[in-house]
């Protein structure tokens, strides 16, 4: 009886661990990548004005940039242009909307980005917010019927992936029962689920390997396959320990990688389209 306690205790011990791990890792690459918002602060004349500039935008409509300048005295500009071409920058001035000045991005097709930069003035001094120019990526408006699922069984496979690997380094025990899990939600959220989003947000159900480069696509396929390695291992070998590591492992670098890195995007240098509007 002691020893069943015991390894009941050790099996809600894992778990919590796996839970704890999975959210660390989850907050973490969401707030790393490059569509996170920006934020900072900038003193102007002993008024610090925190803000957040945002690097990605669902939907048709025109992205706004809002910033919290209760000071009416102080004016703002956005100065903007398409990201990879050949276009002149040009500059608005942005409107007050109560206690928040606003900057307009026009909106973008699907993967089209616009570099801006803010600069706020007050008597006749000018600050600007950022050294470099900030990126914001449009997409499509994804319907949340697709995209919950998507993140569901995304998180449900990292854990499930560190549940793995706890199992092996704590008990070393059968890991097929959680591998066959991982597999069949991994193969769920990303590899159905995810072309989904993807045509929804940038009109291609596919953009890594061997169409094109995006980062997303791509670890996802690579970790699915070393997850399906590790899967007919261990239906012929149930305690190899090898392939489930190396499986975790691969997980773990994947998410260690900031979401949406070298995600899709268009290249107006190499195409023939109007300048922003």
């Amino acid at each position: 009886k002691m020893k069943k306690l015991s390894d009941k205790g050790l099996n809600t011990l894992l778990w919590a661990i796996a839970i704890c791990i999975t959210i660390a890792l989850v907050i973490y690459q969401r707030s790393t990548g490059p569509t996170y918002p920006l934020g900072g602060e900038i003193l102007i004349e002993g008024e610090l004005i925190n803000f957040e500039l945002i690097r990605t935008f669902g939907g048709d409509r025109d992205a706004l940039v809002r910033l919290n300048v209760p000071n009416n005295d102080i004016n703002g500009t956005i100065t903007l242009k398409r990201y990879k071409s050949y276009d002149d920058w040009s500059s608005e001035e942005m409107f007050r909307d109560g206690n928040e000045l606003v900057g307009v991005i026009p909106n973008q097709p699907m993967a089209g980005k616009v570099e801006y930069f803010i600069t706020l003035k007050k008597n006749n001094t000018e600050y600007e917010l950022t050294v470099d120019p900030v990126v914001i990526r449009f997409k499509g408006e994804v319907p949340r019927s697709i995209l919950i699922p998507h993140i569901f069984f995304m998180f449900m496979s990292l854990l499930f992936s560190l549940r793995v690997g706890l199992e092996v380094f704590f008990r070393k025990k059968d890991t097929k029962y959680f591998t066959g899990v991982v597999l069949f939600t991994l193969f769920l959220g990303g590899l159905l689920m995810g072309p989904l989003v993807q045509k929804y947000a940038f009109d291609a159900y596919w953009t890594g390997w061997p169409f094109g480069h995006d980062l997303t696509d791509n670890k996802t396929l690579i970790v699915f396959i070393f997850w399906v390695i590790a899967w007919f291992v261990l239906r012929k070998k149930p305690k190899n320990i090898l392939w489930p590591m190396i499986a975790v492992i691969a997980m773990l670098i994947v998410y260690a990688i900031p979401h949406s890195v070298l995600g899709s995007e268009i290249d107006h240098t190499k195409q023939q389209t109007e300048k922003i509007k």
